[in-house]
């Protein structure tokens, strides 16, 4: 399996090169030059795996499509370490629950630092080590954070041999307890920088930095944001676990264009007996709550490999950049003082990095014209339109998009009502993703909304919504009070390079 770049570099990479290397040299994205594709056959097997031999093991045969370089005991045991009981609190790992009528949650938020950022944390940490130490090298991870991606980045690398974590995040912009997740870490191999701006100009300077290649050679600078592809892939493997949970190995075939409909939403939808989009194909959607867009990605590779899935839902908050584009085809990033500080604040996001890899895609991976509108377009314009494309159409014909927008008064609404109608709390952004999945779901075709965090990391809005504190873990009892480790920066790509030297001397 070799890699190329959403902006034409076609040079040969194997799957550990792009890892430890992030960005491609000319500034675009990583993604296979195909997407292996999984036939009926493979799909019955791969369940039959997963009820059987669980998550670890699914996790190692969709991961070998991709990876050539690790020999296949090693990614075994890679997985088996990864994903366990006592690392994700459940041998289910991504249990589904449901909510209601048609709708169920994927339990994504079990792990470490209580958010889905875990499930693809955890596993590039151990495939850090264990390449570096196969190269006797060392890494200078380099990333930027709205919330959850820098507590699960630091809660995976901590302690690991010949691995630095320079973590910027927006100052003031993530909840008390997102940041004591991450400023109360005293490793020394850990590092916190609080950026004056908003997440986009710490995604810029994280970008600037991997552009630099004479610098990020010389001092061995990596990434664990989505734009690493180990993440995205890692992601790719709970949309079949949460298949395999909802649907049934041996459905009830239905006439075409028939479903299932309960009107007893205490009821939960035979799982499985939809017939969807045409009979005894089991096809099931999901709605993901999208900031970005590395989180829906994974499923639209997912999608491209032959998993069934029917509609990939994307859910904004007020930053809606990407509910722009599906019902417009225009994108327009936005500036930080046109980006709202929210009650989901993991999705303040207003340039989606991996949107990049998905216009790749519907461009039928046109490098040439990719490069144009996120290399020059965006840069020049700030936007770029693609309504009269003809690609357009395929968003969400071909690919199966669609999206929503939720607002502030939108997400305490949904989550006083899953509380009080389903004795379920839920947090904000898996609110955001639960108002507009009642807006997307289809009678047979179970709708599966992806779980972005425990609601203990946002709980001035939990108590908003409902007028009682969420449930603490107790290892995390009084952790806004710990000591804080942590340096203040202006948004300045100059300045985080001059730290970066200062602490590998």
């Amino acid at each position: 399996m070799l890699y190329l770049s959403t902006r034409g570099d076609t040079s040969p990479k194997h799957f550990c090169d792009i890892l430890l290397e992030g960005l491609a040299p000319d500034g675009g994205l990583y993604l296979p030059a195909s997407y292996p594709k999984v036939d009926t056959a493979t799909l019955a097997r791969w369940r039959e795996v997963y009820h059987k031999q669980g998550y670890a093991e699914l996790a190692f045969e969709v991961l070998s499509l991709y990876i050539d370089d690790i020999p296949a005991a090693d990614l075994r045991a890679l997985c088996a370490k990864t994903y366990t009981a006592e690392v994700f609190g459940t041998g289910e790992i991504v249990p589904l629950r449901h909510l209601e009528n048609g709708i169920w949650l994927e339990a994504l938020s079990n792990g470490p630092t209580l958010a889905f950022k875990d499930m693809a944390m955890q596993l590039l940490g151990n495939l850090f080590e264990y390449e570096l130490a196969r190269r006797g090298e060392q890494l200078n991870i380099l990333g930027a954070t709205s919330g959850d991606t820098g507590s699960a980045a630091e809660y995976a690398m901590r302690g690991k041999q010949g691995v630095r974590v320079f973590m910027t995040s927006p100052a003031g912009r993530m909840s008390p307890f997102q940041q004591a997740q991450m400023f109360s870490l005293m490793d020394e191999n850990i590092f916190n920088i609080a950026v004056d701006g908003v997440f986009d100009d710490c995604q810029d300077m994280v970008k600037a930095v991997s552009n630099d290649l004479d610098f990020k050679r010389k001092y061995k600078i990596g990434t664990v944001n989505s734009i690493n592809w180990a993440r995205l892939l890692a992601q790719v493997v709970y949309y079949f676990a949460g298949y395999f949970q909802a649907t049934s190995p041996h459905p009830n075939p239905l006439p075409k264009g028939e479903g299932v409909e309960i009107q007893d939403s205490s009821l939960p939808l035979p799982l499985g007996e939809g017939g969807g989009e045409g009979g005894v194909t089991q096809k099931v959607s999901f709605a993901v709550p999208s900031g970005n867009f590395g989180n829906v990605c994974a499923g639209h590779v997912a999608r491209c490999m032959g998993l069934p899935i029917a509609r990939l839902v994307v859910a904004t908050n007020e930053n809606d950049v990407l509910d722009e584009f599906f019902k417009t085809g225009v994108y327009r990033v936005r500036g930080s003082a046109d980006t709202f500080e929210t009650s989901s604040p993991s999705m303040d996001i207003s340039k989606a990095s991996n949107f990049e890899r998905f216009v790749f895609d519907l461009l039928g991976r046109d490098a040439a014209r990719t490069k144009a509108y996120f290399g020059d377009a965006l840069s020049r314009v700030g936007f770029f339109d693609l309504e009269a494309h003809p690609a357009f159409s395929q968003a969400a014909g071909k690919y199966g998009f669609a999206s929503g927008k939720s607002t502030h008064a939108d997400r305490l609404a949904t989550i006083k009502d899953c509380w009080e109608r389903h004795a379920m709390m839920i947090d904000t952004h898996t609110a955001d993703a639960v108002k507009v999945a009642r807006e997307h779901v289809k009678p047979g075709v179970p709708m599966i909304v992806l779980e972005t965090a425990l609601p203990i990391k946002f709980a001035a809005t939990i108590v908003e919504a409902t007028g009682r504190e969420p449930d603490r873990p107790a290892k995390f009892v009084g952790i806004e009070d710990l000591p804080k480790r942590v340096v203040s920066m202006a948004a300045d790509a100059a300045a985080i390079k001059d730290f970066i030297v200062q602490h590998c001397a």
